[in-house]
């Protein structure tokens, strides 16, 4: 057992792990936080099928050389709330850093829809 990259003190398995495997996410929260998770563990498909249809880049590839990608350190959320029936809106606050450089603060406001009982990541506007 391991402990989740998204924050939760949980065990993967029972964190993340199951929406990774195909289970829907409960709210948008656990969906940004399972994108987390799959950013840490590098898995573009799951990235790539949790984001919405309209917003989705066609690829994503984790094709740089190793010094070159971040190692993401932690994951901070700071609100999530529902902004209609079927929309919702996270902020967090993320830690990387790329080779031996400085520890970088990502802070994001994403926005998430909910469509036939799936959350998906629709877009962010980053400060």
């Amino acid at each position: 057992m391991s402990a989740c990259y998204c924050g939760t003190g949980r065990d993967y398995g029972d964190c993340c792990g199951p929406l990774h495997a195909g289970e829907p996410a409960h709210d948008a929260e656990a969906l940004m936080r399972s994108r987390y998770c799959a950013y840490v563990r590098e898995d573009a498909d799951y990235l790539l099928r949790s984001w919405h249809a309209s917003t989705r880049p066609a690829t994503l590839a984790f094709d740089e050389p190793a010094a070159q990608r971040p190692t993401w350190l932690k994951l901070d959320v700071l609100r999530h709330a529902a902004t209609g029936d079927d929309t919702a809106e996270v902020e967090f606050v993320a830690r990387y850093r790329i080779g031996g450089g400085s520890v970088v603060r990502m802070r994001e406001h994403s926005r998430f829809v909910l469509e036939d009982g799936h959350w998906y990541y629709l877009d962010a506007v980053t400060s």
